[in-house]
């Protein structure tokens, strides 16, 4: 299986995560076709498998790695992270995901949503079958619910304009920072615990500036780019660093706007979309997503000094700089 041209410039990477794809589809066996070959899809679809990467990469740190075991972690980091793009799709009513329509869209949220928690099915059946030990797994069931109940906060915030940069950050940090940090322990936790608990801490960091530089081409992309449709967080009612930004100082101009929830209009997005230009709250936001950048690189270098940290090092900097 084919992956993202970007990784051309690691051909061992690449192969190893060609190897994770095909690990995966040997182990969905669900009997509903149509869904199956949905899942492939999107298996296929283009994504930069960023997680999986990072597992393997940190993995390298031990001097006595089991590829076999790093490749079904690895397997497994990705599937949660499908899983959790389908539970998003159904909460955030998402018609399309880069560029093909969503399982919500071409079949039912009912069928997404079922399609989500098979997938978590898949994530353990692979910890099952190649981690042998218990005390071994490094996806826990304590980090699957800290992503689980991140997934619960954006959904109980929806609309919600009062909410504040803490409650952002913190919804943040429980979702796309737990599972790059979880993919990153996963690897390391093969090496020593405490590279494992750097490993963690460089995650969740990653995480961090990579939500909210995902956030910031909401406001600064077009649909055609991002593969869906442009400010479609405002119109979901999810509100993201850009945003609050803004509210802190233009909260009388655009609140009203907010107020209207659901029912507001194409012009009335666009007209949102200037006032947070107008207050910097791009700017700001990139500013925000460049701390945590910094951080992860400074924790970056302070891992032992081999290949594979100047490898995570330069596509650290090349995935939060969008380079790719």
């Amino acid at each position: 299986m084919n992956v993202h041209p970007m990784w051309n410039e690691y051909p061992a990477l690449r192969d190893e995560l060609a190897a994770t794809l095909s690990l995966i589809e040997q182990h969905l066996t669900i009997n509903n076709r149509d869904v199956q070959d949905k899942i492939k899809e999107m298996l296929a679809s283009g994504g930069k498998l960023l997680r999986p990467a990072y597992t393997l990469l940190f993995s390298q740190f031990a001097t006595d790695r089991n590829v076999e075991k790093s490749r079904a972690l690895a397997a497994a980091v990705e599937v949660l992270h499908m899983a959790t793009l389908i539970h998003d799709d159904v909460i955030d009513e998402s018609a399309t995901r880069r560029g093909q329509d969503t399982l919500n869209t071409a079949y039912s949220n009912r069928v997404a949503v079922y399609t989500g928690d098979y997938l978590f099915t898949v994530c353990f059946g692979l910890l099952q079958d190649y981690v042998t030990d218990s005390n071994e797994v490094p996806l826990n069931t304590k980090g699957m619910e800290t992503i689980l109940i991140g997934e619960l906060n954006q959904m109980s915030r929806k609309y919600a304009v009062n909410m504040r940069m803490r409650d952002y950050l913190s919804q943040v940090k429980g979702k796309t920072a737990q599972l790059f940090a979880l993919s990153c322990y996963s690897g390391a936790y093969q090496a020593n615990d405490r590279i494992a608990r750097q490993a963690y801490q460089i995650g969740s960091n990653i995480g961090m500036a990579f939500q909210i530089m995902d956030d910031i081409l909401d406001y600064s992309e077009t649909g055609a780019v991002i593969g869906k449709p442009a400010m479609q967080d405002v119109r979901n009612g999810i509100y993201t660093a850009p945003l609050l930004y803004a509210m802190q100082t233009h909260k009388k101009e655009i609140e009203p706007y907010l107020l209207k929830g659901a029912a507001i209009s194409d012009s009335e997005v666009q007209e949102v979309l200037e006032l947070v230009k107008e207050a910097g709250g791009i700017e700001k936001a990139r500013t925000l997503a460049e701390k945590y950048t910094n951080k992860a690189l400074k924790q970056i270098n302070q891992l032992p000094e081999n290949q594979v940290k100047i490898t995570i090092s330069r596509i650290s900097e090349q995935m939060l700089a969008r380079k790719f």
